[in-house]
Parts: structure tokens; sequence; C-alpha cells
């Protein structure tokens, strides 16, 4: 049947000349695949351009069931991007997390709380004008709550490890893995975890105090999600925000 969502694009693929396969994250189903025209008329009522990374669309498609692949009659932006496809920076975080979400996220089910999140991130990154360099860490951070993997972060005391595989401080290193970080980055997490949004810019990081919070996130997603890969766009990301 036809259905119009919302949707959050995570990806394109190309499929012959006269197509792509577009994987959206949707408020009505989640994450899903749509097959996309690719059209150079103007007149065309889907627009390939609108399927950027991290693209806010309103789309019309035929939910059948049984698809693996949904076709998509009309699309539209529902809220046009002032600066995230035109400022570096901006763009280079965009990259890294709609390959980060394209990873992470792949429950095909209806997730209204998660979709609401991921909304209201991208937006107020495109509407901010400054201070949003630890932006994508405080990003996963809490993106972990939605997929259930929030690190246990109570019982903190200085010089504490923090045991990644168990997700929880401890008073000394794990004997049996060698997946933990050490006292002085422990004590960066906690810092980390009273950040948010409108108080990330308050807290001064250095680039190489940004590259190890970003690695250890990493680092923790792969310990935690099945097949989680080492992202190609992590290493672009590392060189920004001196």
């Amino acid at each position: 049947m036809l259905q119009k969502t919302k949707g959050i694009v995570l990806r394109t693929v190309k499929y012959k000349d006269t197509s792509v396969i577009a994987d959206i994250y949707t408020e009505y189903c989640g994450r899903a695949s749509f097959m996309v025209p690719v059209s150079r008329s103007r007149k065309a009522t889907v627009k390939l351009s609108l399927f950027q990374p991290l693209a806010l669309i309103e789309l019309e498609a035929d939910f059948r069931n049984n698809a693996s692949i949904y076709k998509v009659r009309d699309a539209k932006p529902y809220h046009p991007f002032t600066s995230l496809p035109f400022e570096p920076y901006k763009s280079a975080i965009a990259l890294f997390l709609s390959e980060f979400l394209c990873r992470a996220v792949r429950e095909e089910m209806e997730n209204r709380p998660l979709f609401a999140y991921l909304e209201h991130s991208i937006i107020w990154l495109d509407e901010c004008r400054a201070g949003f360099s630890n932006f994508h860490l405080v990003f996963l951070m809490r993106l972990s709550r939605f997929l259930g993997l929030y690190p246990n972060l109570d019982n903190y005391h200085r010089g504490d490890c923090f045991d990644l595989r168990n997700a929880c401080f401890t008073t000394l290193p794990p004997q049996h893995h060698t997946d933990y970080i050490g006292p002085e980055e422990a004590a960066q997490l906690q810092q980390l975890i009273r950040m948010n949004y409108d108080t990330m810019h308050l807290f001064a990081m250095s680039r190489h105090d940004r590259i190890r919070c970003l690695t250890m996130i990493n680092q923790y997603y792969r310990l935690h999600l099945p097949d989680f890969p080492v992202l190609k766009s992590l290493e672009v990301l590392k060189e920004l925000f001196d």
C-alpha cells in the first residue's frame, strides 16, 4: 500500500543506470531500503539530489508485504539544510555519522523515540553556527541509550579504569582481556557523559583528546555490535577541529 513517512537518508548505492537503492531510517517502519528512480528531467517527481547523507525527507512509497525493497513514488525535503552540506567540517561529520548509523542502526521496525532523537540532532547541527567540535562525540554517547548499549557509569572513583567489554568502571584493569581504558581516559569519559549539545562548547578538549574519545567510542561499539567494522570516514574526522 502507498504510505507517507519521514525518513533520514543513510546511504545510496547505484543500481543499474536507471535507479539507486537508498537505505533510509524511517519514522514509519525503522530502517528500510528503497528503489529510487534516476531521472535527468526537471519534471521528475523524485530528484536524486534529495538523497544526500542525513537528508531529512518526506517520501511516499509502496510498502508491500514481504517486499525487501520498496518503490519510492514521491519525495521532498521537509527540513531543507542551510549549512550541513555546505560547510566542510559539518559535511565531514555528516558523512561519518551516516556511515556509523548505516552500520549501527539495523532494526526494521518502528522506533519513534530513536527517530525523534536522530531528527533533533541533525537539525541542531544544521542550525548551529559555532561550538560544535564535540557534536559527534555527544551524539554517539547518547545514541548508545537507544541501542541498549549505554555503559554503566555509576560508582566512579578517581583512578578507576573502564572495562569496555563489561561497560563498567573497575578499580583494577581486567585480568582476562585488554579491552579497557586507563584512569586518565576513564576520567575523560566522565566528562564526556556530562556534555549535551547546549553545553559541550564549555568543555575544552584538544584534538588529541577528541581523537582518543572517538577511538574509544568506536572500539566500544565494535565490541558490542556484531560485525561492526572500522569505518572509512573515521580517519577523515580525526583530522578535523584543531
